[in-house]
């Protein structure tokens, strides 16, 4: 029965994206014929005048509801999914709803902590700001040294439900298509819908955001420019973030801070060296930089809000970052295509030569441009562009990595329009690779290989054991053979059936409705 609700959802869906126009996306000499005339029928009842196919489909998504404009934000984060164009244009959607009642707001947190507002908070307002995850209030608390302001995030009632209702459906189309349309494999849209699963359910549990703030400020602690607000442990749970209020200016309120007599150069300087000091240094990022979570307070401190989403690079990751930085700074084009080939990104069969050559081509026209004209997020973005052509995978990690990297440099420059990236990036980079790759950087790596080969000789016996045990089985296997009971082979045939019946029901029923629509509409 699930797979019929799915199917029902999936009409609904399929109508709005029709109607607004999103199809103008999808190439029709990609189709089949019989594709090629679903496609056509669906698009007789598109809105006329909706705009291009983009824009048409953030229209679609916002009409759809909080879950899919969230699953559009992400496909914004992925445009090896669906091209450089389409990301660009979703990353203008607006995770903005209505707020819920106040009178909600105090339910969820009462029945979070189980006992009553006023003991946890002496006032709570209203609503300042609400997503389709959850909303923010202001409150006030005695921390047993006199009141303070907090900021109070509260989890949207029934969001989990209703995120796990549109993500069964999402997760049932992405099979679909996997299973019906061969060149759909490729993408892996049942790995995309798996992924956005995964930061949503991390999302909502305000717990991990409270971990990540934890984890950024101890990061942090020593930084003098850049801070993030306290957690309040004692008020915080799954369903309620409390923390520190930060008031200071938006930084897309040029006005205020320029009233202020703040150095706008040197905050967009910080923006971006916060950024790759946290991603190099720390390999732990803030991957939601937008204008409307950073804030600089009286002391010119760039303060960040709003860590649900964060973005992690391994060691490999930020020496790739680090060099591929360097080695374009310092025009040291057939480094950043070693690079690629020792992190194993690009596969050993293709000329570290040519690639050399591919990285110049986009190199060159760089550093021939004045330094308010070099954007490093565009360099990132033709460099993923380029490593394509040579087999390299998509890296989640980088792809999110790069497209923070577009924020957060839109945001410097709206500080400082004639900021030089190379100059202002330069030093954090050079300090990372000196730390890391210099003298210390090669004794601390040379100690971690000492104790992990100590525990790897620690391991031996039980290895041993492991291996001898695993050689019988495969001994045993090559002469008996793998061997299915019947009950196992029946229940794997009646599980395939019912799948392909399923599918190909859901697909019937969308075309017939889509049919349907087309003659009621003329």
């Amino acid at each position: 029965m699930t797979s019929v609700f799915n199917a029902f959802r999936l009409m609904r869906v399929g109508f709005v994206l029709a109607r607004e126009g999103a199809l103008a996306l999808v190439d029709p000499y990609e189709l089949s014929g019989g594709g090629r005339f679903l496609l056509r029928t669906a698009r007789l009842v598109e809105r006329r005048n909706a705009g291009d196919g983009a824009d048409r489909l953030a229209k679609a998504l916002t009409r759809l509801g909080p879950s899919y404009v969230k699953f559009g934000q992400f496909l914004a984060t992925r445009p090896d999914v669906v091209g450089v164009r389409v990301a660009r244009d979703l990353e203008q959607l607006q995770d903005r709803l209505p707020p819920f009642p106040r009178s909600e707001a105090v339910s969820a947190i009462e029945l979070s902590f189980g006992t009553k507002l006023d003991s946890l908070y002496i006032a709570l307002g209203e609503p300042m700001a609400a997503a389709s995850i959850a909303q923010v209030q202001q409150g006030i608390v005695d921390n047993g040294e006199g009141e303070r302001v907090v900021a109070v995030k509260v989890l949207r009632p029934g969001v989990r439900a209703r995120f796990r209702r549109d993500l069964d459906a999402m997760h049932f189309a992405a099979s679909q298509l996997e299973h019906h349309i061969a060149d759909m494999k490729r993408l892996k849209p049942v790995e995309v819908v798996e992924t956005l699963a995964r930061s949503v359910t991390m999302e909502m549990d305000l717990r991990l955001e409270a971990a990540a703030l934890s984890e950024m400020a101890e990061n942090c602690r020593n930084d003098s420019d850049f801070r993030v607000p306290e957690v309040d442990w004692d008020r915080t749970a799954r369903d309620v973030l409390t923390l520190e209020w930060i008031d200071g200016i938006p930084l897309n309120d040029i006005a205020r801070i320029e009233a202020a007599g703040i150095d706008r150069v040197a905050l967009g300087r910080t923006v971006i060296q916060s950024f790759l000091r946290h991603a190099l240094r720390d390999g732990f990022f803030h991957a939601d930089m937008h204008p409307g979570n950073l804030f600089v307070d009286d002391q010119s401190r760039l303060c960040a809000v709003d860590f649900g989403i964060m973005g992690r690079l391994g060691p490999k990751e930020r020496r790739f970052l680090a060099e591929i930085l360097l080695g374009f700074i310092t025009r040291d084009y057939y480094r950043v295509a070693e690079v690629h080939f020792e992190a194993g990104y690009v596969p050993a069969h293709h000329s570290v030569e040519d690639f050399a050559q591919a990285i110049r081509a986009i190199g060159e026209p760089i550093h021939s441009r004045t330094a308010d004209q070099i954007s490093m997020a565009k360099l990132l973005t033709l460099l993923f562009e380029i490593t394509a052509l040579f087999d390299m995978k998509t890296r989640t990690e980088l792809v999110m990595l790069q497209k923070t990297m577009v924020v957060v440099e839109g945001v410097a420059r709206s500080l400082d329009p004639k900021l030089n990236m190379w100059t202002t990036a330069e030093p954090v980079v050079r300090e990372w690779i000196e730390r890391n790759l210099g003298p210390v950087g090669r004794i601390e790596d040379a100690s971690r290989g000492a104790r992990s080969f100590a525990t790897m000789i620690a391991n031996l016996p039980e290895l041993s054991q492991r291996a001898e045990r695993v050689a019988a089985h495969l001994d045993r296997a090559t002469q008996r053979g793998f061997r299915l009971d019947p009950e196992s082979v029946a229940q794997i045939g009646e599980a395939e059936a019912r799948r392909n019946r399923w599918g190909n029901a859901a697909l019937w029923v969308i075309a017939l409705t889509l049919l349907y629509a087309v003659f009621r509409h003329f």
